[in-house]
């Protein structure tokens, strides 16, 4: 009898947690394979968003209408996008967690984020000045990460410990592919972007809508919640990195943070690695560029959904993120001991290997260490911080770095210490193997 009662425990804890006073979600395999290939798209037409607007049609827009003060420009919309962005996921999933209407806690702010989003993006097409343009990209970055926030919370919510690794693959396949997919779609759009605005933005807001209808998520009218106190509110966003209560967390946050911290360095600065460390013409730097997206992004899909899966058979996750960054130090070695197109391109190859196995688990494993079943939009919110920090501190870091030593080196050495140190700081992670 003992032993039941034990199984049932562990039957139990896998389960995903059941918020006070709302019915437990129990998918079956048809839904959980809808729910995964959703979230893939979803987050595809996300960073396609992205992509298309933020690296290749804002920076064209502002060419056509100021070519004198172009960067400038971009620099002053980009700064205040990731001001007005920040915090917006924290927030966003700490009120949905206490949402309560008959569609669920999520597709409200889904379905405010996706349509919006999508509308202001259409919008954007009759920009004619720079005010304009500005408050179209801003507003298309907030709306997005308003969506965003509830969509990254439903593994937590909807899936069992055992598939959310696999179910956390789909995620980083839809980010990879949305990334790569929106800049090369943008590319070819791009003397024509008032048709690339109206496609991408109509294409959000059709897939949101059928987001939610084919994952619908629980009626929350019964939802129980404490009274709400601002003090609480903003001590929420605190608590979680309180290192005494919720060590993992706090490991797991700066894993998340130095990844991120390395690992954009040389996403960042690949052109200019390739014009002044390798030494390309312009022209031939940006084929090169396009090869090596393309070669990262067929290795991290195959590797994302592999290492994602063999994650949720063995029930582990720490040791593919060590493999995942030994892989990438050493991936991002060889252009640095041999500085050679084809360095890069076998760099671009690997990388994209550590890298998929490193997205497969990650958002697993965060959502395993979460302080609090009650509160998964708020701190899934919070470790977002760990990602979204670094993308503002990287710049600044990089050309800090390149202006001290004089040559792009010391990028690659700057990279590497960042990955590794991320794997190291998983390690002494106890609630996860």
């Amino acid at each position: 009898m003992s032993e039941s009662h034990s199984s049932a425990n562990v039957a139990d804890s896998l389960q995903p947690p059941t918020p006070e006073g709302m019915e437990p979600f129990r998918l079956n395999a048809v839904q959980r394979n809808t729910l995964f290939f959703s979230l893939m798209i979803g987050f595809f037409l996300i960073f396609v968003c992205y992509a298309s607007v933020g690296a290749v049609f804002l920076p064209a827009a502002l060419s056509e209408l100021d070519e004198a003060n172009k960067e400038n420009n971009l620099a002053a919309i980009m700064s205040l996008t990731a001001v007005f962005t920040m915090f917006i996921q924290p927030i966003v999933g700490a009120v949905s967690d206490r949402t309560q209407s008959r569609f669920g806690r999520r597709t409200p702010w889904m379905v405010l984020g996706g349509l919006s989003g999508g509308t202001i993006v259409i919008l954007m097409q009759f920009a004619n000045t720079f005010a304009y343009l500005a408050i179209c990209a801003i507003l298309v970055q907030v709306l997005l990460n308003i969506m965003q926030g509830p969509i990254s919370t439903i593994l937590a919510d909807r899936v069992s410990y055992d598939h959310r690794a696999f179910g956390s693959s789909f995620v980083g396949v839809g980010q990879a592919l949305g990334i790569s997919g929106g800049m090369a779609l943008a590319g070819n759009l791009i003397n024509q972007m008032g048709v690339g605005y109206t496609i991408f933005g109509a294409t959000m807001i059709v897939v949101t809508l059928l987001f939610v209808v084919l994952n619908k998520d629980m009626d929350s009218t019964g939802l129980v919640r404490d009274a709400f106190s601002w003090k609480e509110f903003g001590l929420g966003f605190v608590r979680p990195l309180n290192f005494k209560k919720h060590p993992d967390f706090v490991w797991a946050f700066g894993g998340r943070f130095f990844m991120v911290l390395g690992y954009q360095a040389i996403q960042a600065y690949g052109l200019y690695i390739l014009t002044d460390y390798i030494g390309l013409p312009i022209t031939e730097a940006g084929q090169v560029l396009g090869i090596m997206s393309i070669l990262t992004m067929i290795t991290m899909m195959i590797s994302t959904v592999v290492f994602g899966r063999l994650s949720d058979t063995t029930g582990r996750r720490k040791m593919f993120v060590f493999g995942a960054s030994a892989l990438m130090a050493i991936a991002i070695a060889v252009p640095m001991v041999v500085p050679t197109t084809m360095s890069m391109y076998i760099y671009a190859f690997v990388v994209g290997i550590g890298y998929g196995a490193y997205t497969s688990v990650d958002l697993a494993l965060m959502i395993d260490v979460l302080p609090s079943s009650g509160a998964v939009g708020k701190d899934l919110g919070v470790l977002n911080l760990a990602s979204n920090i670094p993308q503002i501190l990287v710049p600044i870091l990089a050309a800090f770095l390149i202006a001290l030593v004089g040559n792009y080196t010391v990028i690659f050495i700057y990279a590497i210490v960042g990955v590794v140190v991320s794997s190291l700081l998983v390690f002494p992670i106890k609630s996860v193997k």
